[in-house]
C-alpha cells in the first residue's frame, strides 16, 4: 500500500489539465471497513490536503453519525474519490473528476483493501462507476437504497448546494440515515 500511495502522490497523468496543479487527496488503509467513494476534492480540500475538510464533510460526518476523529482514522474509514485532484471550477460548481484516476489507480487501491464491508457511493460520478448506471437519477437511486443494502449505499452529495434536494426529499433523513448510522456503528465496533 505504501509503495502505491507514493506512486499516486507522484502522479502527473493529468497535470496539464488541472488549473490548480496536482495534489492527490485520499485516505486509505488495508484495515478499513468503510469506504467513502466520492467524486473529487473541492478547492478547500485541495488547499488543505485533507479529504472532506469542508461543509460537505461536516454534513457527511453528521449523516454517518461519527466524529472527525473516527472519520479521519484511515484504519476505520477509507476515502477514495473518483478523481484524486481538484478538477477546477465550472459555471455551476466544480468540474467533473478527471477521468484518468479511476483506470490508473482506483482498482489497484481497492484491491489492497479487502476488509471493506460498506461503501458510501456519493454523487453521480461515483454512482456511475459503482452501480454501472450510465446516467443515474440520483433521487431514484437514493430512494432505492435498500436494493444495495448492506454493502453499498447511494447518497446525494452532502454539499450545501444540495439543500434544495434535501428539503424536497425529507424521507432521506428519516428513512435512510437511521439504518445507515446503525450499520456504521456496528462496523466500527468490530
Amino acid at each position: 500500500m505504501d509503495d502505491l500511495l507514493q506512486q499516486i502522490k507522484a502522479c502527473t497523468l493529468c497535470e496539464k489539465q488541472l488549473p490548480h496543479g496536482v495534489r492527490p487527496v485520499l485516505q486509505v488503509h488495508p484495515n478499513a471497513r468503510i469506504l467513502v467513494a466520492g467524486q473529487a476534492p473541492g478547492r478547500k480540500v485541495h488547499e488543505s490536503g485533507i479529504p472532506f475538510d469542508d461543509a460537505s464533510g461536516e454534513r457527511l460526518r453528521d449523516w454517518m453519525g461519527i466524529s472527525k476523529e473516527i472519520f479521519y482514522d484511515p484504519r476505520k474509514i477509507a476515502i477514495l474519490p473518483m478523481g484524486f485532484c481538484f478538477p477546477g471550477t465550472g459555471k455551476s460548481g466544480d468540474l467533473p473528476p478527471r477521468p484518468e484516476c479511476e483506470p490508473a489507480w482506483r482498482q489497484q487501491v481497492l484491491a489492497l483493501m479487502p476488509n471493506i464491508e460498506l461503501t458510501l457511493v456519493i454523487g453521480k460520478y461515483a454512482q456511475v462507476s459503482h452501480f454501472k448506471i450510465k446516467n443515474p437519477n440520483v433521487t431514484t437511486l437514493v430512494s432505492d437504497w435498500e436494493k444495495y443494502w448492506p454493502s453499498h449505499i447511494p447518497l446525494p452529495h452532502p454539499s450545501p448546494r444540495n439543500n434544495i434536494w434535501l428539503h424536497k426529499n425529507d424521507w432521506f433523513e428519516s428513512a435512510l440515515l437511521p439504518p445507515l448510522k446503525k450499520r456504521i456503528a456496528e462496523l466500527l465496533a468490530k
